[in-house]
């Protein structure tokens, strides 16, 4: 085995962890009908808007999986289907007060989880932890992998 060849199970775990504390702190918050693929969606729509076809890219799901879930958030108050400023054939999604303040939920609780880390390793441990995750992960979306 390599060394640190646990390093890819780690990091998985380690995305598993910022799911879930994400997850409990929106639902905490008053927001307990939001899903994880919500939470990807939002950070596409964030902050002027995307089309139904961005969204779709961006969570890597097809344009009616997309539309699905657009009309979900739409009917539990999270996202508004507006006309596009540049395309009179397409609808922008933008995020509701509902939306944000949601959106606020889950920076909130990435800070705790954050915070959490570093009271575990230190501050200067964690900072070496995100910048050696920095030189080797490529910066890009982040969407869910189902």
């Amino acid at each position: 085995m390599p060394p640190a060849g646990d390093l890819p199970l780690l990091l998985l775990a380690a995305a598993a962890q910022v799911t879930d504390a994400v997850q409990a702190g929106v639902a905490a918050a008053g927001f307990p009908d939001v899903r994880p693929a919500h939470g990807f969606a939002f950070v596409r729509m964030a902050p002027d808007g995307a089309t139904v076809g961005e969204i779709a890219e961006h969570l890597g799901v097809t344009k009616q999986a997309a539309s699905q879930l657009v009309d979900e958030l739409v009917t539990k108050g999270y996202v508004e289907r507006n006309p596009h400023p540049r395309d009179a054939r397409a609808r922008l999604i933008t995020l509701t007060d509902r939306g944000w303040a949601c959106t606020r939920a889950a920076d909130a609780a990435l800070g705790e989880l954050t915070r959490n880390w570093s009271g575990t390793l230190g501050t200067g441990d964690l900072v070496q932890v995100r910048d050696a995750l920095a030189r080797v992960v490529a910066p890009g979306r982040v969407r869910p992998s189902w």
